[in-house]
């Protein structure tokens, strides 16, 4: 189950799609729950700063969990935060859609709880070609992948 929060108005099915997408790119089930959070870049300059030790903010943050439900024995992999504003800015320096940044960034999120990094080149390199894998795979094979 994907549970989703938000502090703003965004189509629910696209940040399922995106995260289905990635699930299934990466042969995970998808009877794993995960939790995206849709916020503004105080809160995520917060968790930044708090869980990291990087007091700036950012367009989104993966919490890697590995619980399982005692109830439904699902596993629950963890949460995603994203900050809407900086995904605001992001899409319109990058000449792409809103709605295309934020499923880019969900999917990032998604390969981060799975154990993906981006810290070394090798690890980038192999993240960036999964994130451009999905995107394809939803129907994005024109967003450029960027640095923030």
């Amino acid at each position: 189950m994907i549970n989703i929060e938000s502090e703003f108005d965004f189509p629910k099915t696209l940040l399922e799609r995106a995260a289905r997408a990635s699930l299934t790119h990466q042969n995970e089930s998808l009877d794993v729950d995960l939790s995206i959070v849709l916020t503004d870049d105080t809160r995520l300059q917060e968790m930044n700063r708090d869980y990291l030790g990087i007091d700036a903010p950012t367009d989104v943050l993966s919490f890697p969990a590995s619980e399982s439900d005692p109830e439904t024995g699902s596993r629950y992999i963890g949460d995603i935060l994203i900050s809407i504003p900086r995904a605001q800015e992001q899409a319109i320096a990058a000449g792409h859609a809103f709605e295309s940044e934020v499923q880019l960034l969900v999917v990032h999120g998604v390969l981060h709880l799975l154990g993906h990094d981006h810290a070394e080149a090798k690890e980038k390199k192999k993240m960036w070609k999964a994130q451009t894998e999905i995107l394809d795979r939803i129907g994005l094979s024109r967003i450029e992948i960027r640095e923030s």
